[in-house]
């Protein structure tokens, strides 16, 4: 059987990696004389060997290195050499240009000699080959050109302009629709959308504007581009949100609503001055990645059932405790969707609202009309509420009345910002409410944290030193998970986050402890002999059973 020589040796390099058989080679070559399709997509399209397989026998067997693209920025002086119709002919991905006049690339198939040397020609250097799945290169693929360039893009209209006044975007939005920096903006909310990330930061610096991604609680980059370019961007966002472009000396607060992949995406943009000019943070309220629902946070079977107790009472406080971003709006909306039946009228205040539930009464806070927390909270109590949730306890006026239409017979959910569920107590007690009416009011206190949670695709064990497991209290022969990487994941080696609680219910003890203005330790001691597990206990419990790695649940929670 004659066959093109890079595809018999694709063939032998398989075989003797042992990763498919003589027989699957032997029907695979035969569609691939049929066909004319390259042997390694046929490969992958039957289910013989999985791209991320390829990608590692030919490493492997070729010596060449492993790469993996999902967090990997490149340099736009190598995306500038190749043409996006030729990396995307070739599935290529430039990487970077080596100091020796050397271009490193990406290649899925490394053994297609004359999409290396057309690259040579192309460019005039060196090619420097790794290798990477097809997955990881197509999208990298699509996310580097899509967004360097429409950047190349503006930075010509930018060029071009003749005056500083011509340069920025008017404030009537005169500039045609399919202007360069309104797809570049376009673009960097698109890609940060597919990437499910939850926040988008724009930074400028001395020289340069990065881009960041939050994915998963974690910062990465996305691009980089001249400061040149900087001032358009951050109009073109001001637009967007109805904010002031003509205010550069004082943080603005913004809103965006608009369609990505044909569902409504709600944007919350702040900008903050800084000496190198303005900082912008785009907050992404995506429903489609919203994990709202009790069986969506991670409560394990004894948190669940504590949780369906709680919101069943008639009246009293129920307090969600921990910093920003710590999942505690998506705890709250998840309790208010069990509560929201038709006989049961449900109402909230929030700032803003960040998830829509159909039935519940959602009343948004704006302090420039006067419609303050306090003055918010003054009307629902005149609206015959029988649940009412106030997205947080920012001040003593909301906290004297939340504790008013506690003692009043609603059931009250609100968030603190405190570190664990007893420094609730001490926190209200602080903001100047009496003792006897924290005591009487609060029903528990609940402080959470969220872990990433490893992929359970690649997610390998672990082995901890012995004394280490005994120190944190696990047992010598617990058997831990870390990550590895792949391309479900991103090559990160976690996929998705989860809840960890630390769940305060008052009793007898723990209302005079506090009536009594009795010290943290006490209350926490007391909680503990009530069933409270601490939250490095829970996050730990989810290391034992495969969720998270044990270097996260220590990153996030502290030994109390």
């Amino acid at each position: 059987m004659a066959y093109g020589v890079e595809h018999q040796r694709l063939g032998e390099l398989l075989l003797k990696a042992g990763v498919i058989t003589e027989k699957r080679l032997s029907d695979a070559l035969e569609e691939q004389r049929a066909t004319g399709m390259r042997l390694g997509e046929i490969l992958i399209k039957n289910g013989y060997i999985a791209d991320k397989q390829l990608a590692q026998a030919l490493s492997a067997q070729l010596k060449l290195p492993l790469v993996s693209l999902a967090r990997f920025r490149p340099a736009p002086e190598a995306v500038r050499l190749v043409p996006e119709a030729v990396a995307k002919r070739l599935e290529v991905v430039p990487m970077s240009v080596r100091s020796d006049n050397r271009l490193a690339v990406a290649v899925a198939d490394p053994l297609n000699i004359f999409a290396i040397d057309e690259l040579r020609m192309i460019t005039g250097m060196e090619v420097e080959v790794n290798v990477a799945s097809i997955s990881d290169i197509r999208r990298a693929l699509e996310a580097i050109y899509s967004v360097q360039g429409r950047i190349d893009e503006a930075m010509v209209e930018v060029a071009n302009e003749a005056h500083e006044e011509e340069m920025r975007i008017s404030e009537e939005g005169t500039r045609p629709d399919d202007a360069p920096v309104i797809k570049l903006v376009n673009n960097i909310i698109e890609q940060a959308v597919k990437e499910e990330a939850s926040d988008i930061h724009i930074e400028p610096f001395e020289r340069s504007t990065r881009v960041r991604f939050r994915v998963d609680g974690v910062l990465f980059d996305s691009a980089d581009f001249s400061k040149n370019l900087h001032p358009a961007v951050i109009s073109r966002v001001k637009i967007m949100a109805n904010m002031d472009i003509t205010e550069k000396r004082r943080p603005q607060d913004g809103r965006i609503l608009m369609k990505v992949d044909g569902r409504r995406i709600d944007l919350r943009i702040s900008t903050l001055p800084t000496i190198n000019g303005e900082k912008a943070v785009i907050r992404i309220l995506d429903p489609a990645t919203a994990k709202v629902g009790l069986e969506n946070l991670g409560l394990d079977e004894e948190e669940r059932k504590v949780i369906d107790e709680l919101i069943t009472i008639p009246y009293g406080l129920i307090l969600v405790t921990g910093p920003t971003g710590s999942g505690k709006s998506t705890t709250l909306y998840s309790m208010l969707e069990t509560l929201n039946k038709s006989q049961v009228n449900v109402v909230t205040v929030e700032d803003p609202v960040e998830y829509t539930i159909h039935g519940v009464n959602q009343v948004q806070v704006n302090e420039k009309a006067g419609l303050t927390f306090g003055e918010t909270l003054r009307s629902i109590l005149r609206q015959d509420p029988d649940k009412i949730m106030i997205g947080e306890i920012r001040d003593t006026e909301t906290a004297s009345l939340a504790i008013r239409a506690a003692l009043t017979g609603h059931l009250v959910l609100s968030t603190l910002h405190t570190n664990d569920a007893p420094s609730s107590l001490i926190r209200l007690i602080d903001m100047g409410i009496q003792p006897f009416l924290v005591a009487s009011s609060v029903e528990a206190a609940m402080a959470q944290r969220l872990v990433r949670k490893l992929c359970d695709a690649c997610k390998a064990p672990l082995p901890i030193e012995s004394g280490a497991l005994e120190r944190l209290g696990l047992p010598k022969d617990a058997v831990t998970y870390g990550p590895v990487g792949c391309d479900i994941c991103r090559g990160t080696g976690y996929k998705g986050r989860t809840g960890i609680y630390e769940i305060m219910v008052m009793n007898e003890e723990l209302r005079h402890l506090a009536q009594s203005n009795a010290p943290l330790g006490a209350l926490r001691e007391a909680a503990m002999r009530e069933g409270m597990r601490p939250l490095r206990q829970a996050a730990l419990d989810k290391v034992l059973r495969g969720v998270t790695s044990l270097e996260e649940a220590l990153s996030v929670t502290m030994q109390q």
